[in-house]
């Protein structure tokens, strides 16, 4: 009965992935507005870095990615949250479909870039998680944060919902790292457990050296 089960759990999985793989289906339609959404929150920062190149000579920006979850990645969120497998449900429950990640040289640029994106009268915010102030457990810091943005298609105007995280150099290089050894496998629970401490341990270096580069920065400026 098990077999059977799992079996026909697989089938409407693979049904559901299809969907994505039809250039005409929703999901695929649904897909291209999470696309367009992370162009319009992308062309924001690239502006607010240009406007603070002139007005300070410096950027705050040093990198952009973007990223769309995979349906795979989607299947099993909703499957994770107890859902049905079905198009609908993904705009209205899962909120970090289009993700888009700014690396920044110092910490005070992730506020000021956040301030003035949340600010803006076209941005909706829906949460924030500053982990930057208060760290996770694992020694993870980052800022996200959960927005809508407008879309503008040819006949209508549709809200789309994003995740911003906002990171320095070193964070986005401890949590790189960090994910790779996560995901090792044949790690026993001992080994396991001291990598966990390391992890931890490198990231009060980094979070100390984000704090001391800061510190030369303003000594610089102050003094020129």
């Amino acid at each position: 009965m098990k077999d059977f089960i799992d079996r026909h759990i697989q089938k409407l999985e693979d049904a559901f992935v299809k969907l994505f793989q039809k250039s005409l289906e929703p999901g695929q339609k649904l897909m291209s507005y999470y696309r367009c959404a992370l162009m319009a929150v992308e062309t924001k920062f690239n502006i607010l870095n240009e406007e603070f190149s002139l007005v300070h000579e410096r950027n705050p920006i040093e990198t952009i990615k973007t990223r769309i979850k995979t349906p795979d990645s989607i299947r099993k969120k909703l499957r994770k949250k107890g859902l049905p497998l079905t198009i609908d449900l993904i705009e209205k429950n899962i909120n970090d479909v289009a993700g888009i990640r700014v690396i920044c040289p110092f910490i005070d640029d992730i506020y000021v870039l956040t301030d003035c994106l949340v600010n803006q009268d076209d941005v909706t915010l829906f949460e924030k998680k500053d982990y930057i102030a208060r760290p996770k457990e694992n020694g993870y810091r980052s800022l996200h944060l959960i927005i809508a943005v407008p879309i503008y298609l040819h006949n209508e105007k549709k809200l789309m919902k994003a995740e911003v995280q906002l990171r320095t150099i070193a964070m986005d290089f401890w949590a790189n790292l960090e994910h790779r050894l996560r995901y090792k496998k044949d790690i026993n629970d001992e080994t396991a457990k001291k990598i966990a401490a390391e992890l931890n341990e490198c990231a009060e270096t980094s979070a100390m050296l984000d704090s001391k580069m800061r510190q030369i920065r303003d000594n610089i400026e102050t003094n020129v």
